[in-house]
């Protein structure tokens, strides 16, 4: 299955592949991890089509295992600490069979689970004997929905060489962007640099420390990274490429981190669980506007909303209905304005906020609030109002203490030049906690 990755291997044996904990580790002690894995997988009769729960982050034996796990044509479901309540849940609705589950000293141990495979989905891609991944979604409404691929299909666009860089896995193993940082970066027999911590301060300095050069991150944590100053104590200058996606990215955001940032490019991506991640170029540095696509992927938009059809789409849904139509389009749910070749990403229309037939994105609010001086991070909801449907409520979370009153006041006069009423918030409510989940993500629904 990985032949043609484990031949670029070979030629770079020499070359560093990973840096984990200050160490380094080159692509030939991979490989001869890899040949170890394989024959421990044997032992535990781990065989193509078993059903394999991978527990840890990016070390190097848990890559080395993820790629064995591949090669043997395992089904595999990456999971984190993140979510460590659910994953009694999440294996249960995987099916998962086998569990590797690794320490923070890299060490490990395997549990086999009494569990038989049923699910006709499993069992189809048991049956063509190719790998599987299991992804699940976020769940900020719901239980989080279990999107099986054919891992095969999501391997092939990396057959293509690409750029060789030196790159931070900031997004999650158990994350569909950060499966697809990890494989591009191998692929290209690049260096992965793996962080324990991703606070600013700790991902600062890794990036100075290992001259990183690519950097796949969120727009809350590049938010996070203004509001440190962080780049003013660390040398950031081996950064060549930013990339950030996996929300919308407040205007306000960007157009600060392209000045922090000149001389690197900034690069908008998009992707979903259920499709992969597309190829993707951002107009210019500091504008929202994207073209997203690429070999293997066909988009529309239809009613303002993006659906897309993809050669790597996953399988289907472990836990939920199948969501694509008679033609295979995939409806993202995501409201866009276009220009041309170019995309404007607004935000989930499940989101949108409807005041009175006007529509508010709570992204472009949430953007307004952050400039406000001594507003750290801003977090915009819907709820109902009995005269206009809904009204704008904001959460923030402020530098210094500030009578509520007065701030209220003091956002009103602020934004009454500058936005229509009806976006202007009619409740504030000052937040003690981050308004952010552990991968970075903002959190608008208050539990």
């Amino acid at each position: 299955m990985l032949e043609w990755l484990f031949e670029r291997f070979h030629e770079a044996a020499d070359n560093e592949a990973m840096i984990w904990r200050d160490q380094s580790f080159q692509y030939g002690w991979l490989l001869e991890k890899i040949d170890k894995w394989k024959n421990e997988l044997v032992k535990e009769d781990i065989t193509s089509g078993t059903v394999v729960a991978l527990e840890g982050d990016y070390s190097p034996q848990v890559v080395a295992l993820l790629l064995a796990l591949i090669d043997q044509g395992c089904i595999i479901v990456p999971l984190t600490t993140t979510v460590e309540s659910r994953k009694p849940r999440f294996k249960e609705v995987a099916e998962v069979q086998k569990s590797f589950c690794f320490t923070d000293q890299d060490t490990w141990q395997v549990i086999s689970y009494p569990m038989q495979v049923k699910h006709p989905l499993n069992l189809q891609l048991q049956s063509t004997g190719d790998p599987g991944l299991v992804l699940f979604s976020s769940g900020s409404t719901g239980e989080p929905k279990a999107a099986l691929h054919d891992f095969s299909k999501l391997l092939e666009k990396f057959l293509a060489r690409r750029h060789t860089l030196r790159t931070i896995t900031f997004l999650l193993l158990d994350h569909i962007g950060g499966i697809n940082t990890l494989l591009y970066v191998l692929s290209n027999t690049g260096t992965i640099i793996s962080i324990e911590d991703r606070s600013p301060d700790a991902v600062c300095a890794a990036i100075q420390k290992h001259k990183v050069e690519l950097l796949p991150t969120s727009p809350t944590f590049l938010n996070m990274l203004l509001l440190s100053e962080g780049y003013r104590r660390y040398d950031l200058s081996s950064l060549q490429r930013i990339t950030y996606g996996t929300e919308p990215m407040p205007e306000t955001t960007l157009k600060r981190i392209s000045q922090v940032f000149p001389n690197a490019t900034l690069q908008q991506t998009y992707g979903l669980s259920e499709l992969g991640i597309l190829r993707s170029k951002s107009r210019s540095n500091d504008t929202l506007w994207v073209k997203v696509g690429g070999e293997g992927y066909e988009t529309k938009v239809v009613d303002r909303i993006l659906w897309i059809k993809a050669d790597s789409a996953m399988l289907g849904y472990l836990n939920a209905p199948n969501p694509f139509d008679a033609e295979g389009w995939f409806n993202t749910g995501d409201e866009v304005e276009v220009d041309g070749e170019y995309l404007k990403i607004l935000g989930r229309r499940s989101e949108m906020i409807n005041i009175g037939g006007e529509k508010v994105y709570p992204a472009e609010v949430e953007s307004l609030l952050m400039e406000l001086d001594n507003i750290l991070d801003a977090s915009v909801r819907g709820e109902p109002n009995p005269i206009t449907g809904q009204m704008v409520v904001a959460r923030v979370t402020l530098a210094e203490p500030e009578d509520p009153l007065e701030l209220r006041k003091r956002i009103r006069n602020a934004l009454k030049d500058i936005a229509a009423p009806y976006k202007i918030p009619a409740k504030i409510e000052l937040a003690d906690n981050p308004l952010h989940s552990a991968r970075y993500k903002k959190m608008r629904r208050v539990e």
